[in-house]
Protein backbone atom coordinates (compact mmCIF):
# COMPACT_ATOMS: atom_id res chain seq x y z
CA UNK A 1 0.00 0.00 0.00
CA UNK A 2 0.92 3.38 -1.07
CA UNK A 3 1.95 5.99 2.13
CA UNK A 4 -0.86 8.42 1.97
CA UNK A 5 1.85 11.25 2.09
CA UNK A 6 4.23 9.95 -0.70
CA UNK A 7 1.11 10.08 -2.93
CA UNK A 8 0.09 13.60 -2.07
CA UNK A 9 3.62 14.82 -3.06
CA UNK A 10 2.84 12.91 -6.59
CA UNK A 11 -0.26 14.96 -6.68
CA UNK A 12 1.04 17.95 -5.92
CA UNK A 13 4.11 17.45 -8.44
CA UNK A 14 1.55 16.61 -11.25
CA UNK A 15 -0.30 19.78 -10.82
CA UNK A 16 2.93 21.99 -9.96
CA UNK A 17 4.14 20.71 -13.63
CA UNK A 18 1.01 21.24 -15.58
CA UNK A 19 1.01 25.20 -14.46
CA UNK A 20 4.76 25.44 -15.29
CA UNK A 21 4.37 23.64 -18.85
CA UNK A 22 1.52 25.84 -19.32
CA UNK A 23 3.87 28.93 -18.19
CA UNK A 24 6.97 27.63 -20.50
CA UNK A 25 4.59 27.05 -23.54
CA UNK A 26 3.76 30.98 -23.24
CA UNK A 27 7.15 32.39 -22.40
CA UNK A 28 5.82 33.71 -18.79
CA UNK A 29 8.53 33.68 -15.95
CA UNK A 30 7.40 33.59 -12.34
CA UNK A 31 8.12 31.37 -9.14
CA UNK A 32 5.38 28.60 -8.48
CA UNK A 33 4.65 27.76 -4.93
CA UNK A 34 2.05 25.58 -3.66
CA UNK A 35 -0.10 27.33 -1.05
CA UNK A 36 -2.51 25.05 0.81
CA UNK A 37 -3.87 21.53 -0.85
CA UNK A 38 -6.40 19.21 0.13
CA UNK A 39 -6.49 15.44 -0.74
CA UNK A 40 -9.30 13.25 -0.65
CA UNK A 41 -7.90 9.62 -0.98
CA UNK A 42 -10.72 7.52 -2.25
CA UNK A 43 -9.01 3.46 -2.43
CA UNK A 44 -6.06 2.12 -1.14
CA UNK A 45 -3.08 2.33 -3.64
CA UNK A 46 -2.21 -1.26 -3.82
CA UNK A 47 0.24 -0.78 -6.96
CA UNK A 48 1.79 1.37 -9.36
CA UNK A 49 -0.09 4.90 -9.82
CA UNK A 50 0.00 7.52 -12.05
CA UNK A 51 -1.17 11.38 -10.94
CA UNK A 52 -2.44 13.23 -13.82
CA UNK A 53 -3.77 17.09 -13.54
CA UNK A 54 -4.26 19.51 -16.23
CA UNK A 55 -3.67 23.45 -17.01
CA UNK A 56 -6.22 26.18 -15.32
CA UNK A 57 -9.12 26.61 -16.96
CA UNK A 58 -8.78 30.11 -19.38
CA UNK A 59 -10.74 32.10 -17.23
CA UNK A 60 -8.50 31.17 -14.26
CA UNK A 61 -5.54 31.11 -16.55
CA UNK A 62 -6.43 34.74 -17.86
CA UNK A 63 -6.77 36.51 -14.42
CA UNK A 64 -3.84 34.97 -13.08
CA UNK A 65 -1.57 36.57 -16.26
CA UNK A 66 -3.44 39.87 -15.19
CA UNK A 67 -2.69 40.04 -11.96
CA UNK A 68 1.22 38.94 -12.78
CA UNK A 69 1.42 41.54 -15.14
CA UNK A 70 1.19 43.95 -13.05
CA UNK A 71 3.90 42.95 -10.52
CA UNK A 72 1.88 41.08 -7.89
CA UNK A 73 1.51 37.40 -7.35
CA UNK A 74 -1.13 35.58 -8.65
CA UNK A 75 -3.27 32.58 -7.13
CA UNK A 76 -4.25 29.32 -9.35
CA UNK A 77 -6.11 26.59 -8.46
CA UNK A 78 -4.93 23.50 -9.95
CA UNK A 79 -6.24 19.80 -9.66
CA UNK A 80 -5.10 16.36 -9.87
CA UNK A 81 -6.07 13.01 -9.91
CA UNK A 82 -4.38 9.76 -9.06
CA UNK A 83 -5.28 6.28 -10.40
CA UNK A 84 -4.38 2.64 -10.05
CA UNK A 85 -5.26 0.17 -12.19
CA UNK A 86 -7.50 1.90 -14.18
CA UNK A 87 -9.41 3.38 -11.60
CA UNK A 88 -9.20 6.98 -9.97
CA UNK A 89 -8.06 6.40 -6.35
CA UNK A 90 -7.70 9.88 -5.23
CA UNK A 91 -8.21 14.11 -5.85
CA UNK A 92 -6.06 16.61 -5.27
CA UNK A 93 -7.17 20.27 -5.11
CA UNK A 94 -4.30 22.81 -4.57
CA UNK A 95 -3.63 26.43 -4.87
CA UNK A 96 -0.24 27.63 -5.68
CA UNK A 97 0.74 31.17 -5.93
CA UNK A 98 2.74 32.21 -9.10
CA UNK A 99 5.27 34.55 -8.08
CA UNK A 100 6.76 37.64 -10.22
CA UNK A 101 10.18 37.56 -11.24
CA UNK A 102 11.53 41.16 -10.54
Amino acid sequence: TVFGGSAAAGAILAAWSALYVRMRAELRAGRIVIRRNEMSYERPIIADFTAKSAPPEAAAWAKAITTLGKGRPARVHVAATLECGGERVGVLEGEFVVMPVA
